[in-house]
């Protein structure tokens, strides 16, 4: 029997100052984010790792280690406590009150090209069940994301945020290389390569090519569709995308909210929706008796939040041309 864990964080909770370091919480604020990271898992020398890196004023490791021994230790006793609470969470339909938003939702192409290789639906799921791959959450941007929300949003509100790109746009500037490339810069870490597209001249507005276009290639740059995603394998929910919107909704006191789901018949097809991070420890995702889950994001003894040096997210595309002449055939 699956034990029944109850967890509701009063609507409006905020991270409370104290769990942060005391001088590092007088640090210039203006250049840094606050980062939760939650700990005890996966290893001990890729959180060492991440303070060192991205810390503003990083602890000892003597007190990182016992920080993290004790995450350890505490995650043993949920382990037979909670064993078996992230299977067959369940995927409610939405009511007809969903209709509209949900055929608006449809409608977008980034659903139509981005979801057809498994078989998908859009429910609602239980936030504190979804299995987390996740170690971090940056909480400047949950309060960026939950400042658009308000305090108390509604149903449509919710669903906008989830499945509808109702959040803030992330900025982007880029520019041409010395050479043959271009540079895009973002805040976002969602900022990635999209892949390489061919196109035709029709497809081409005012742009004036220096001779009779034949075809083009585009290197596309951009961010992921951004929708509130999970994918369901075996009897478990992975949240695949989305959880700064998961952990600010919960954060706000709210258990459930709308994902689309992508459903996978066996460990065969992982690879082609899961990301590399999933993969790699696939076996540690579907088995273990007590994987992470979102609800850990808000347990004290797991998580530690500290302030982080703001980082931007570089997408650098180059590119090569050859011109040679070949015998003919």
């Amino acid at each position: 029997m699956i034990p029944e864990v109850e967890y509701n964080p009063p609507l409006g909770t905020t991270e409370p100052e104290e769990l942060l370091d005391g001088p590092a919480r007088r640090t210039d604020q203006d250049r840094a984010d606050r980062y939760l990271y939650l700990l005890g898992r996966p290893t001990l020398k890729q959180f060492l790792n991440f303070v060192r890196s991205y810390a503003v004023s990083p602890p000892d490791e003597g007190t990182l280690t016992d920080e993290w021994l004790a995450a350890s230790e505490a995650i043993r006793i949920l382990e037979k406590e909670e064993a078996g609470l992230a299977d067959d969470s369940p995927i409610q339909k939405l009511g007809p009150e969903y209709e509209p938003l949900l055929i608006e939702f449809l409608k977008q192409p980034l659903v139509r090209g981005g979801f057809n290789r498994v078989p998908t639906q859009v429910g609602m799921v239980e936030l504190d069940r979804l299995v987390v791959y996740q170690r971090h959450i940056d909480l400047t941007f949950v309060r960026q994301l939950n400042s658009v929300l308000g305090p108390a949003p509604s149903n449509e509100q919710i669903f906008r945020s989830c499945l509808l790109s109702y959040h803030p746009a992330p900025p982007v500037k880029w520019s041409r290389r010395i050479g043959e490339g271009f540079v895009f810069v973002s805040p976002s870490n969602d900022l990635r390569f999209l892949g390489a597209m061919p196109m035709q001249s029709s497809q081409i507005k005012d742009c004036q090519p220096a001779g009779n276009l034949v075809g083009v290639v585009g290197l596309a740059v951009g961010f992921g569709s951004n929708f509130m995603n999970a994918i369901r394998v075996e009897n478990r929910l992975i949240l695949n995308n989305g959880s700064h919107r998961a952990y600010g909704l919960r954060q706000m006191g709210i258990t459930h909210a709308p994902c689309i789901v992508q459903h996978v018949p066996s460990q065969d097809e992982m690879d082609a929706v899961a990301p590399a991070a999933v993969l790699e420890r696939l076996d540690y995702y579907l088995k273990h008796p007590r994987p992470a889950m979102l609800k850990d994001y808000f347990d004290p003894k797991l998580h530690k939040i500290m302030p982080v040096h703001r980082r931007m997210r570089q997408v650098t595309v180059k590119f090569e041309v050859e011109e040679v002449d070949v015998p003919a055939f």
